[in-house]
């Protein structure tokens, strides 16, 4: 099967929708299919076509960005030849450019598919209103000629202004999650190197510096925190600096962070690759999501934490909280509640015993899901 996979970013952009589509497209070429990904070329050092791990590569030039979006005048063109060659679409959203697509699939009667990550919303300002009510336009111009449309929970997408409208074309299916096998040597060397004065406990956050992921939150728990465990350390890995629309928000929490980095609580990691993460989870105590709206849907880290045997303390949304409800492993406290969630934190971190759920994580295995997605197609080839 010839897949067509649609979307603005993807690697080295990192961000839990990449992360996503990269171990699909991966698990799709290993069950022998034809992938090819057409995304922004959003770096000019980056090639404009290649193949990684079997996927074949396009990017669109990039002429300038739009608050966090790109603008490509050749995306329609291209678009074109693929999708007229391809047998199947995968489209993920929120995505611009993604209507032009499902509608060229709509014509053409191939299978068009959306994978809905999150809704989207935008630092405040009166472009960035404009840039909303566009890309939430054509979000609903792509659900009307789609097919069908993805979502990780049920529980997200009745709570998802625009993915309750769309409940009778909704499929749940679970993300692929998996991580590269490390050796207990390399994860104590990972410690050593990172840790050097062994501060325990450790609180890990896994994200990109921005507003609604709600670092914040937790900035403000943190001294509650302290007070019971005087040795924390935060460690937070993803990107900090320089991220686009987010560097007024980091510049206005860098002054408290850097009191805590002077005094050993708070380390930025950066961007660490997938080994790294693999060995990053078992030296934490515990993870933390305490984002702040439906920007976030599930948070795919926490199954990586969760796989390694580390509790998640997150924030009650909708699809947000689905891990610790389903695995049982943590604590969810009421959405931008600093207080409670230092008492999560404490309440996690004084626990001696931590429930697994090995089992309950076969589910998320990318073959499974690549096997489900082709499910899927084959149901809407003999409808359509």
């Amino acid at each position: 099967m010839k897949i067509l996979i649609v979307l603005t970013y993807y690697r080295p952009h990192i961000s839990g929708l990449t992360i996503y589509a990269e171990r699909l497209a991966r698990a799709f070429a290993v069950r022998g299919h034809e992938v090819t990904v057409l995304t922004s070329q959003f770096k000019k050092d980056l090639p404009r076509e290649e193949l990684c791990d079997g996927v074949r590569i396009i990017r669109v030039p990039v002429w300038f960005r739009l608050s966090k979006g790109v603008i490509m005048p050749q995306f329609g063109l291209i678009a074109n030849r693929l999708v007229a060659k391809t047998d199947v679409i995968q489209l993920h959203l929120p995505q611009f450019d993604a209507a032009g697509i499902s509608f060229r699939g709509r014509l053409l009667r191939k299978p068009t598919v959306i994978t809905y990550h999150c809704d989207l919303q935008l630092p405040p300002g009166l472009f960035n209103r404009f840039a909303n009510s566009a890309v939430t336009f054509m979000n609903r111009l792509t659900a009307l000629f789609t097919h069908r449309i993805v979502t990780y929970t049920r529980d997200y997408a009745e709570n998802s202004a625009y993915l309750k409208q769309y409940l009778s074309k909704l499929k749940v299916i679970p993300p692929p999650v998996v991580l590269p096998e490390v050796t207990q040597s390399e994860i104590t060397d990972f410690a050593r190197q990172h840790n050097p004065q062994g501060r325990h406990p450790v609180i890990g956050m896994a994200t990109r510096f921005a507003t609604e992921k709600g670092v914040e939150t937790l900035i403000r728990a943190l001294p509650e925190v302290l007070k019971r465990f005087p040795d924390t350390l935060v460690q937070f890995v993803g990107t900090y600096k320089k991220v686009i629309g987010e560097e007024q928000y980091f510049e206005r929490l860098k002054p408290e962070i850097d009191r805590f980095q002077a005094s050993g609580h708070w380390q930025f990691l950066g961007e660490l690759d997938p080994k790294q993460m693999a060995m990053f989870y078992p030296n934490l105590d515990v993870l933390t999501v305490p984002s702040l709206n439906s920007t976030e849907a599930f948070g795919l880290v926490q199954i990586e934490a969760m796989m390694n045997g580390i509790p998640c303390v997150t924030s009650n949304l909708p699809g947000v909280r689905k891990p610790v409800q389903n695995h049982g492993m943590g604590e969810i406290f009421p959405i931008g509640d600093a207080q409670a969630m230092a008492q999560s934190l404490i309440r996690v971190l004084e626990s001696k015993t931590v429930k697994t759920d090995k089992f309950g994580f076969s589910c998320y295995r990318p073959d499974d899901i690549a096997q489900q997605y082709e499910e899927l197609f084959s149901e809407i080839m003999h409808t359509i």
